[in-house]
């Protein structure tokens, strides 16, 4: 793990205590209904990147082979916690976006909620993703990106140092133009919230 992952991660440590109550306010307007529809979405073998604390996992579909990843360990402390809570079969491994220790195309789907804000190296972590993702196979993220509107993006580039300090998430990524530049082909993006949330599918054409 490099000296910028290690860093955020320790951010990610400390903050994993009160982690879900900070982002309660975002959950309560309508992350939790996005999850929801997404997790609708997932079948055969799956991974989750950046599992977090784990709020998805009661949401995940019983009949799906899933892995889910994350480099805090304390973090992932949380998630085994809600796994056993909601008796859902994950294997929860700790490990970085950016050096994933899986063979190529190793999983059908491949998906992210609010992950690409924290990976220190976004397109080392994109590339990893489609990688590890079977030719075909999808990979849908729902990821809070920089504003295109000037004054908003403005104040996100002003208070993004603050947040970066206070947990490690990077509030003004431009994610979608990552995306692009990541080398992927088939990519559909829909606004969830004004142009600040995005739901991003991708057909892994290699």
């Amino acid at each position: 793990m490099d000296i910028n992952s290690e860093k955020i991660r320790k951010r990610y440590n400390r903050a994993s205590r009160f982690y879900d109550i900070l982002e309660s306010p975002m959950e309560m307007m309508s992350l939790k209904e996005w999850r929801i529809n997404l997790m609708k979405e997932l079948k055969g073998k799956v991974l989750e990147v950046g599992v977090g604390t784990g709020k998805n996992i009661e949401y995940y579909p019983d009949n799906i082979d899933i892995t889910a990843i994350d480099f805090s360990e304390k973090m992932l402390e949380k998630a085994r916690e809600k796994s056993e809570k909601y008796n859902k079969q994950v294997t929860l491994l700790q490990m970085d976006a950016q050096d994933m220790n899986f063979q190529d195309n190793t999983f059908d789907m491949v998906f992210t909620t609010c992950v690409y804000c924290s990976v220190p190296d976004p397109m080392k972590g994109l590339k990893e993703m489609r990688r590890v993702c079977k030719p075909n196979g999808k990979i849908i993220m729902i990821e809070h990106v920089r504003s295109e509107n000037k004054i908003l993006g403005l104040i996100m580039d002003i208070l993004n140092p603050i947040v970066v300090n206070t947990y490690g998430a990077n509030i003004n990524r431009k994610t979608v133009q990552n995306v692009y530049n990541a080398g992927f082909g088939s990519i559909k993006v829909k606004d969830l919230y004004s142009d600040i949330v995005k739901n991003i599918v991708i057909t892994n054409d290699k």
